[in-house]
């Protein structure tokens, strides 16, 4: 799926928690990955209008997804697969990033949304309407970093998954109480802005900043949209979500993103368990009045 995938662990049977989380990234990744025409989320996508058998997997991460666009009120929604090929991220980032983006395609008419999707949990089927297709790059990446620790744990007392920025801990280190993450200044990579410390639970960072190219003479971005179906224009530059599940943060990462300061504490206010903070364009940090010591400890900030 075209991310780097990190993996710690501690305890007497790393290596055999390291092959375990290894294999299911691998299955995971040709489950859920859009730029292969053979995987099972490419399959769905293609189904348009009629009833999909999906593995319990593919439906998971669905459902899942289908309550966080609710609950973002539409702010965070994977169906935007068109509007990314319509921008030119149509193969994956190094590819776009080497060769350049393909012109602007024809948008499609109306923004569909996965709250237009039906669910069938008895029969775990999906049913897409004509015209929707899916993205589940993002809260994949989450799902999978927190099922690959989970997998892990049942090998090690403590472990780690980062799966592009979408980061899930359980147990922790050695004598510690705590993780110690560092958290990235989204203008100069490698530079830290804080440290955030925590104790279980995920961190997912949604940025502009990252995996941007050019499409003729405009500069495009891959945080779409759902509104619009173009690249968000929200005067933040970076927003990292902490939550008790991977999926809920990259969610609200970019939900929160999108909203900015007019909207994201209203958005904030109904997941209590959810933090969030900021990085400004000027580099600037805001978030919880003590940013630089929050504790989360997978329920939320202590």
């Amino acid at each position: 799926m075209n991310t780097e995938i990190v993996v710690a662990a501690e305890g007497a049977d790393a290596a055999q928690a390291f092959a375990a989380a290894r294999g299911f990234v691998a299955e995971s990744e040709a489950r859920f990955t859009r730029f292969s025409e053979t995987s099972e989320l490419m399959r769905l996508n293609r189904s348009g209008g009629a009833w999909f058998q999906a593995s319990p997997d593919l439906y998971a991460v669905v459902e899942e997804a289908f309550v966080l666009t609710s609950e973002t009120q539409g702010l965070f929604d994977p169906a935007v697969y068109d509007d990314i090929l319509a921008l030119g991220y149509d193969r994956s980032f190094d590819v776009v990033r080497r060769t350049g983006s393909r012109a602007e395609t024809t948008r499609r008419a109306g923004h569909g949304s996965l709250l237009d999707v039906d669910l069938d949990p008895h029969r775990r089927a999906i049913r897409l309407p004509l015209g929707v297709r899916l993205d589940l790059g993002g809260i994949a990446k989450g799902w999978i970093a927190e099922n690959a620790a989970r997998r892990m744990a049942d090998f090690v007392s403590a472990c780690a998954v980062n799966a592009g920025g979408d980061l899930y801990v359980q147990g922790t280190p050695g004598s510690d109480d705590v993780w110690t993450i560092g958290l990235e200044d989204p203008r100069v990579e490698g530079d830290l802005v804080t440290m955030l410390r925590v104790a279980s639970g995920a961190v997912a960072t949604s940025s502009r900043a990252r995996r941007r190219w050019l499409q003729g003479d405009a500069e495009r971005h891959h945080l779409v949209d759902p509104r619009s179906g173009l690249p968000s224009a929200t005067e933040w530059l970076s927003v990292t979500a902490l939550a008790p599940h991977a999926a809920a943060a990259e969610a609200y990462a970019k939900a929160l993103h999108l909203a900015g300061p007019q909207g994201a504490a209203a958005l904030a206010e109904s997941r209590p368990d959810v933090v969030f903070l900021v990085v400004d364009e000027g580099g600037q940090l805001w978030g919880p009045s003590a940013a630089k010591e929050i504790v989360f400890d997978g329920m939320g900030p202590i």
